[in-house]
């Protein structure tokens, strides 16, 4: 089984963040003794910085007790750093896609890594890009947007357009919801980054971007946060408004087909959905280890889509 959806930190970028702690707003926090202490960075997003996080033998060994065979790497997005100043964003990015790198070339049987980009330099994010995949990476993982910026955005064409001359992997994975009425514990994770995809996803399609750049291999978190489920009302919206079939050459439904998702939906009779609305070779397990909502060992329907996104026979 491949898994297409799992994270890494490697340990010389958590030794970066501790020498630029007070510059990103980086606290490590022991909240539980009986778990690992937790990470903020910018005050946003704590998470448990588990052990397989960071541990590479741990990770490996996790992976091969799962029956994983092979993952697709990618970093954590707490640490995209999209709000931080442009310098330290494109610092990281270097570092950790090199340290990333050299794992997977290390590791080239079990594993293969996606980069993460300073998304706030658009042109900055394009040569990254680029030169990740001279590292041997196949893309790179990106935010929903960036500050008030969709991923639809003019500012974002440079990116794009190296992304489809390179036939790169593109993963859409989402941040945390600044919703202020998403205040219950838990709900901006719970449905935040759900909702976070799914206005992101649908402006991507809306706007007509997907028949632009169609050599880009866009993988979608979470099998596609909330959009596939509700992709009749796009489709019913292109039959009766004209502004809305204008930038389009095919209805939403349509170019949903043109798309890779995971297997990141936690049960079965969702991801049956999903398969049924865009084919299993556009369905590829995912897991989001190790993370705590994640669907560990990856379910493993739909194992075909990791062959048409990898080029990897499940």
């Amino acid at each position: 089984m491949i898994d297409v959806h799992a994270h890494f930190i490697p340990p010389a970028v958590l030794d970066w963040v501790r020498q630029h702690a007070d510059a990103l707003d980086a606290r490590w926090e022991q909240r539980d003794p009986s778990k690992a202490p937790f990470l903020t960075v910018g005050g946003k997003w704590s998470f448990e910085l588990k052990p397989a996080f960071h541990d590479a033998d741990l990770f490996l060994a996790d992976q091969q007790r799962a029956g994983v065979r092979h993952s697709l790497v990618s970093p954590v997005p707490q640490l995209f750093l999209y709000d931080a100043h442009p310098a330290l964003t494109t610092e990281l990015a270097r570092l950790y896609n090199n340290e990333l790198a050299a794992w997977c070339e290390e590791q080239a049987d079990r594993l293969s890594g996606l980069a993460t980009l300073p998304l706030n330099v658009p042109e900055d994010a394009a040569a990254e890009l680029s030169r990740a995949r001279e590292r041997g990476m196949l893309g790179a993982i990106i935010g929903p947007g960036c500050g008030d910026r969709l991923l639809s955005d003019p500012s974002f064409a440079p990116l794009w357009e190296t992304a489809d001359r390179l036939e790169a992997v593109l993963f859409l994975h989402p941040l945390l919801s600044q919703d202020p009425r998403l205040r219950r514990p838990q709900m901006p994770n719970l449905i935040g980054v759900l909702w976070e995809t799914t206005v992101s996803l649908a402006d991507l399609i809306l706007s007509g971007l997907l028949d632009r750049y169609p050599r880009v291999k866009l993988l979608v978190a979470h099998g596609g946060g909330f959009l596939p489920y509700q992709i009749g009302r796009l489709d019913q919206g292109y039959q009766v408004w004209p502004a809305v079939r204008s930038a389009l050459d095919s209805p939403p439904s349509a170019c949903l087909r043109r798309l890779w998702f995971d297997s990141v939906v936690w049960t079965r009779q969702s991801l049956q959905l999903l398969l049924d609305l865009v084919g299993p070779e556009r369905v590829a397990p995912g897991s989001d280890y190790p993370f705590d909502l994640s669907v560990w060992p990856p379910i493993g329907e739909g194992a075909r889509g990791a062959e048409t996104l990898l080029g990897r026979a499940p």
